[in-house]
């Protein structure tokens, strides 16, 4: 599948605005008008959260590539992919590939590491995964508050293919994670999970698309988040069963949490389907903390504070439990509870 990236940071003409649907919460070109001026090259510094997970390293360095920029996963493997911004009101693109081949089974640790301010950062992932493979991707995006930061991923899963997504973010000025996942059925099984915990005056947007064209294919997806403040946390979730995809099985959550008066949550979950004999599902839902369980903790002598941080804790655990790699998901907890 040949896939044309819209966005080039060297063409303001190419920033999507809210007049286009898929973007219509995130206005792109609100925040940005002109082409940013390249940033500078940067040192690596200090080795990413994953580091004692071994494996072996593509790393990006204000989008320079450090090495290799492709990886073919042929056994049992972990990657660490790590795109580092180390810039001050300048642009930076990105790219790499992950393939992992019949038999691979590929563990990819993926970090997003921002210091520095009001960057622009656009990186691109294409991840093909054949027929009896496995990949399991694991993100953590960390950024300053204003910086903009969007990421392309474009994932192909053959026929009897398993991948698993698990995104988490923090937000910036403007931050997107955007997954266009082609579904080929036949005992392929996608899990695409996210989690966003924003505070201050962050935004984010998870927007995925999962298009299933064989038979009896299989996803489930569950986002969860948190905003506070005057914080924006966006999901865009859509999954399309093609023509012919019949016995598609299709499930989809977002669930939020709105800690603040000002702060703000956009939802579109949507289904399409266009074959018969499916089993799909979405559901969706926005609130507050439950004042019962509050009150109830309060009642046994844990601090408010304490007890929203704890109900808070426990609503986003659920997707870090989906984490099959014990090793991650422990870096995961710490990463998510330091931010809590």
């Amino acid at each position: 599948m040949t896939v044309l990236h819209k966005i080039d940071l060297t063409d303001a003409a190419t920033f999507p605005s809210r007049r286009e649907e898929a973007w219509k919460y995130s206005d792109l070109r609100r925040y940005l008008r002109e082409a940013p001026e390249p940033s500078p090259t940067t040192a690596i510094g200090p080795p990413g959260p994953f580091y004692d997970l071994g494996g072996e390293a593509i790393v990006f360095a204000n989008g320079r590539a450090v090495g290799v920029t492709d990886f073919i996963a042929s056994g049992d493997q972990t990657l660490r992919l790590r795109f580092i911004s180390q810039a001050t009101e300048t642009g930076h693109t990105a790219s790499a590939r992950v393939v992992a081949r019949p038999g691979a089974r590929l563990l990819l640790l993926e970090t997003h590491e921002g210091s520095g301010s009001a960057y622009v950062a656009h990186n691109r992932l294409d991840i093909d995964v054949a027929g009896g493979a496995e990949v399991t991707r694991i993100v953590l995006v960390d950024e300053p508050h204003d910086a903009i930061s969007l990421t392309e991923i474009d994932v192909r899963v053959a026929p009897g293919g398993v991948y698993r997504q698990t995104t988490m973010t923090g937000g910036a000025k403007l931050q997107r994670q955007e997954t266009r996942l082609m579904h080929g059925g036949e005992g392929a099984e996608v899990q695409i999970d996210g989690l966003y915990a924003l505070s201050g005056e962050r935004h984010t947007d998870l927007t995925s698309v999962v298009r299933h064209h064989g038979l009896n294919g299989v996803t489930s997806q569950l986002t969860k988040g948190v905003v506070r403040d005057t914080a924006r946390g966006v999901f865009q979730g859509k999954i399309v069963v093609e023509r012919g995809a019949d016995g598609t099985d299709a499930r989809m959550g977002h669930h939020a949490l709105i800690l603040g008066e000002r702060a703000e949550v956009d939802a579109k979950p949507e289904l399409e389907i266009y074959a018969d004999d499916v089993q799909c599902a979405h559901g969706n839902t926005i609130g507050n903390l439950d004042e019962s369980a509050l009150f109830y903790m309060q009642s046994r002598g844990i601090p408010a504070d304490e007890a929203r941080a704890l109900l808070t804790q426990a609503f986003l655990f659920e997707v870090v439990d989906r984490i099959a790699h014990e090793g991650a998901r422990e870096v995961v907890r710490s990463w998510l509870t330091a931010r809590l």
